[in-house]
């Protein structure tokens, strides 16, 4: 694993740990406040509830208390007609019962009316009716409130459990009251517990988000490092690779002088020493050999040898570094390369190079004179080599932000015809050196009208050079 992914693993996963552990006591704490919340709206709800139904109570209390004075069946009847009309809801009504557990009064259950129901016993075992007599006992007329089963009319009779509240009227020997069914507490209470439920996932969703947005900051901070140190190494690859190159041509240079100043020199007084010899041995001839035989063809033939060696000896030192290009600059060196790139052998007029030069001429930097001398070398030698043309042109064009070569032949194509992608060394050689300078190299390239290579370097305020880029 690389280090820049262990810094990053380092550094995303505590955020993560910090995730969960956040999310898991949010939950946590939001759990425990929501059933504290949900205790509290309960108790809340159910103290109200007792004190709505104990005014509901006393309120029937206060209008059947007059008719309680009369002790007389009509006062009865009234009096239960009156609390048979007191209803708040489909299931808020209220009931009447005597002492010993007869329905007097039920507006929701008509058929209970009559029935003895002290006995009566709910789904638990409980006898609900013996319980709210009890109860309303100990109320008196102040009424108290109580728990039991019975059956909800508006749910097909469906038995749920409901908070009463119930009172006597000792004046007839009667218990009423009335209640409301607790499921509709618990429907409310689930509401509740279900809005304390989004706010907990609300909550762990913003916290999930804050962490991926602090988990894309890292990343992307890592990426911009990354970026970052990959254009610092380039810039310091570009830089090493144009010391690389300004060595060569150091290199090159010293291979030239020393090929002119020193083997050169050395063959030409070779030569000149065997012409002297050959001269005296024409002379004297006569005296030094026998009848019929001549040392003027072997010397003849030495000189020949010396004199094939003399030019590629020139012809050596000037590819290496050609003068030209150091004492009359870049347009005088391509004149030169020109007129010696034709083919060598039987048609020495083969190839035609015409060179020319468009726009307002400026001094070229001496990385940017050598570039583009070696991409013309370059690209003339695989036009002699493979293109078969018998035209090509060298054009060298001046811009104000930069300058521009352009090679131009009639031949078969570039490197026999080979596209870009599939170009060999020496086109990727030629690419590397202008992209070295911030150039670009483009190559059109078609069979049956030769190929264009144009090589475009940029000229900035303060061009680059080779000798400045080593100072560096």
């Amino acid at each position: 694993m690389r280090l820049r992914l262990k810094i990053l693993l380092l550094a995303i996963l505590p955020v993560l740990v910090a995730l969960a552990a956040t999310t898991w006591s949010m939950a946590r704490q939001g759990m425990a406040l929501a059933r504290e919340q949900q205790t509290i709206v309960e108790q809340a709800w159910l103290s109200s509830k007792e004190s709505e139904l104990q005014h509901y109570v006393r309120l029937a209390y206060s209008v059947i208390e007059p008719l309680a004075r009369r002790d007389d069946e009509q006062a009865r009847i009234q009096a239960l007609d009156l609390l048979a009309r007191m209803d708040f809801g489909p299931d808020g009504y209220f009931f009447v019962y005597d002492e010993q557990g007869v329905n007097l009064m039920h507006p929701r259950q008509p058929e209970l009316v009559g029935q003895n129901l002290f006995d009566f016993q709910d789904d638990s075992g409980q006898k609900p009716i013996r319980l709210l007599l009890e109860v309303a006992r100990e109320g008196g007329r102040n009424g108290k409130p109580v728990r039991y089963l019975w059956p909800k009319p508006s749910a097909g009779g469906q038995v749920a459990e409901k908070l009463g509240f119930v009172a006597s009227l000792e004046a007839w020997g009667w218990m009423f009251g009335t209640g409301i069914y607790l499921d509709d507490v618990e429907v409310a209470l689930a509401q509740v517990d279900a809005t304390a439920q989004d706010s907990i996932h609300a909550m762990q969703r913003q916290a999930i988000a804050i962490a991926c947005l602090a988990i894309l900051l890292v990343t992307g901070c890592a990426l911009a490092l990354n970026i970052s140190d990959h254009r610092h190494a380039d810039a310091r690859l570009r830089q090493l690779a144009r010391k690389v190159v300004y060595s060569q041509e150091e290199e090159r240079a010293r291979l030239s002088r020393e090929l002119h100043d020193g083997l050169s020199q050395m063959l030409v007084s070779v030569k000149l020493m065997v012409e002297t010899a050959q001269d005296s041995l024409a002379r004297h001839q006569q005296v030094c050999l026998a009848p019929g035989h001549s040392l003027d063809e072997p010397l003849a033939r030495a000189l020949e040898r010396l004199h094939q060696s003399l030019a590629e000896l020139r012809r050596m030192s000037h590819n290496l570094r050609p003068a030209l290009l150091d004492d009359l600059g870049l347009p005088a060196a391509l004149r030169h390369l020109a007129a010696e790139c034709s083919p060598e052998g039987e048609n020495p007029a083969a190839l035609q190079v015409n060179v020319s030069e468009s726009g307002q001429a400026v001094p070229l930097p001496e990385a940017y004179a050598t570039t583009l001398f070696r991409v013309a070398q370059e690209g003339l030698t695989n036009i002699v080599r493979h293109a078969r043309a018998t035209r090509a042109s060298l054009i060298l064009r001046y811009a104000p932000d930069g300058v521009e070569l352009v090679i131009q032949d009639n031949g078969t194509g570039f490197c026999g015809g080979a596209s870009e992608s599939e170009g060999g060394i020496g086109l990727r050689n030629m690419r590397e050196r202008v992209e070295m300078l911030g150039g670009r190299l483009r190559l059109d390239d078609a069979q049956a009208h030769g190929a264009l290579l144009r090589a475009w370097l940029p000229l900035p305020a303060r061009s680059p050079d080779f000798s400045s880029t080593v100072s560096a």
